[in-house]
């Protein structure tokens, strides 16, 4: 029996869902019950009646997923599958920033470990970061750790002190403006659509700027008939199979390895063993439920 129509199988047999981010390869989204972008994954994860939960992402979303529900198993094909953005916080500094700036309120995106995420006021998505930064009280915030997503909600939020941490996604670093101009000049009837994640200058020349689920939405919309995408290149399998009537381009190919070490052969193992389990320290995910709560209810309006 294939790999697939095992894990088909055994999904059938057991109190288990598998949910996928877009950056995830094709056969794994195939495979999935449900594909989303983090905030979208943090919603559905929550609302689920099962008991088992295999994340195929990076470890802090499959982090978040096991603090938000401690009544469920949480499980990550390959705990190596780290994402490098999230360990650029050091919670030293971070503390030490707390203490001279206690005035400050402290978002962190979900991009980083529970312990970041136990020293935070609120957490935030790409998809909402600005709405949560300007849904606070305070007028000093700290935003971390991705300083190009900071720099992004600056533009918006001209009433508070925004400060930013030098942390950055190397994937959408590396989507230089050069390379997207050429794809423009290679395609001018495209519509340009980038991640906040990229760089100023990539979003200065963008038409949109939009989270992995709005570029999703976008190219539903739009009359346009091929897309520049800036984000990882996966979402481009997603994309060619919900809207499969566009051209889309990637400028620079840019490639997340941490989101390959998700293999159909290592989400079959898990489903056999239902491991491994996902683990956070009691005290460190109780207190980062809170701020990743308020994200949730943040965005379901509460």
């Amino acid at each position: 029996m294939s790999t697939q129509r095992e894990i088909k199988r055994l999904k059938g047999e057991k109190d288990i869902v598998i949910v996928a981010h877009n950056y995830q390869m094709g056969d794994i989204q195939d495979i999935a019950d449900f594909v989303g972008d983090s905030f979208g994954l943090a919603q559905k994860v929550n609302e689920l009646e099962v008991s088992n939960v295999v994340f195929c992402g990076v470890d802090f979303m499959a982090e978040s997923a096991a603090i938000l529900n401690p009544d469920k198993r949480v499980i990550l094909p390959d705990l190596k599958a780290e994402c490098p953005m999230a360990e650029m916080v050091d919670i030293g500094d971070l503390r030490s920033y707390k203490e001279k700036n206690p005035e400050a309120a402290v978002v962190s995106y979900v991009n980083t470990n529970a312990e970041t995420k136990a020293e935070s006021d609120i957490c935030c998505t790409s998809s909402n970061a600005v709405k949560v930064v300007k849904s606070l009280d305070n007028e000093k915030v700290l935003f971390l750790p991705d300083k190009n997503l900071g720099n992004y909600i600056k533009r918006f939020v001209h009433d508070k002190q925004v400060e930013v941490w030098e942390g950055y996604c190397a994937t959408h670093d590396n989507i230089l403006p050069e390379e997207v101009r050429r794809s423009m000049e290679e395609h001018p009837e495209a519509e340009v659509v980038v991640h906040p994640e990229c760089r100023p200058e990539v979003v200065d020349i963008a038409d949109y700027v939009e989270s992995t689920a709005g570029i999703l939405e976008r190219a539903k919309k739009t009359a346009s008939d091929e897309m520049i995408i800036g984000t990882e290149k996966e979402m481009g399998y997603r994309l060619e199979k919900e809207v499969p009537d566009k051209e889309y381009y990637f400028p620079g190919n840019p490639t997340c390895q941490n989101m390959k070490k998700i293999t159909p052969e290592k989400v079959l193992n898990s489903l056999k063993s239902l491991s491994p389990k996902v683990k956070v320290e009691e005290d460190i995910a109780e207190r980062a439920r809170r701020p990743l709560q308020k994200m949730v209810d943040l965005g379901r309006g509460k």
